[in-house]
């Protein structure tokens, strides 16, 4: 097997539950290599995500299939980031020392304040898919904009790793990241923009595709496809949502790891799961509050 094709197996192996059949020592090498397909991974796990979403929400109501989407979701991911988002929850609202909070990161015991927080995030990406299955899956406007969230909070995982320092100098999951060349994160800077591109070409297709008699031929019908692509709403372009979440994802993201590399003199793995987590919320609640309402 080639190298590039142990990274892309090592991304998927490392990252998700998906069936990636390969023999990997997982070395620090290989693992900063595999680093720059997050955003595939990301990609192909929420296109699994939104079209077991569609499908299911054409037997049950919206919410029961919100809940069978997250299931799905968090399956996919195994909870390797919804375990690091509970590890810096009791860590970080403990309030304690540095070396203090992160020990406690490291302890494999759950405590009350990331059950909490696991809760809380949990019950919030499952509304957020109930409006999203209400409102919007349907109709397919938003088809191709769903992906996104899976696919810029994995990229910015590969950003922190290159960007903050090691909270730890130990053999923890962070410090074998360490050293990430300013390559391996702009392979992953392409992929995620590539990503996004094809999921907008793949929106543009869906908007376009007709309905009725007369077929894409027609001018008309093909205009006003296209209106319904560039206006999802009356006041607001869907292309801004394309636009709009990678920025938000950098900016939450930096404000987010800034205020933790403050506390804790840099990050470690469960913080970069912990990101991942809070972008996708945040990515997908920019979503409904531009289009889902």
């Amino acid at each position: 097997m080639s190298r590039e094709r142990q990274a892309v197996a090592a991304a998927f192996q490392f990252l998700s539950r998906l069936p990636v059949k390969a023999e990997l020592d997982f070395s620090p090498e290989l693992l900063k290599h595999s680093a720059s397909y997050y955003p595939l991974v990301g990609a192909v796990i929420g296109l699994i995500v939104w079209c077991f979403a569609a499908l299911v929400s054409l037997v049950l109501p919206p919410l029961p299939s919100a809940v069978l989407t997250l299931v799905v979701w968090v399956w996919l991911t195994g909870g390797l980031h919804l375990d690091g988002w509970m590890d810096a929850a009791d860590a970080l609202f403990s309030y304690r020392s540095r070396e203090r909070m992160l020990e406690i990161m490291k302890d494999s015991r759950v405590g009350a304040m990331g059950v909490i927080a696991c809760v809380l995030l949990l019950m919030l990406k499952a509304s957020l898919l109930y409006i999203v299955l209400d409102n919007t899956l349907n109709e397919g406007n938003l088809s191709g904009l769903l992906l996104l969230p899976m696919v810029w909070s994995r990229w910015f995982m590969v950003h922190a790793m290159k960007r903050w320092p090691k909270a730890r100098n130990d053999d923890g999951l962070a410090a074998r990241f360490a050293d990430m060349s300013g390559g391996r994160v702009g392979l992953a800077v392409f992929w995620a923009v590539l990503v996004t591109l094809g999921a907008a070409a793949g929106q543009y297709f869906l908007a376009a595709l007709p309905v009725g008699t007369g077929g894409i031929g027609n001018l008309s019908m093909a205009g006003a496809y296209l209106r319904t692509f560039l206006l999802y709403s009356e006041n607001l372009p869907i292309w801004i949502g394309f636009v709009l979440l990678p920025w938000l994802a950098y900016g939450v993201g930096t404000f987010t790891a800034n205020r933790i590399n403050r506390r804790l003199g840099g990050l470690t793995g469960d913080i970069y799961g912990a990101l991942n987590e809070l972008l996708e919320t945040v990515l997908l609640l920019l979503i409904v509050i531009l289009y889902g309402l």
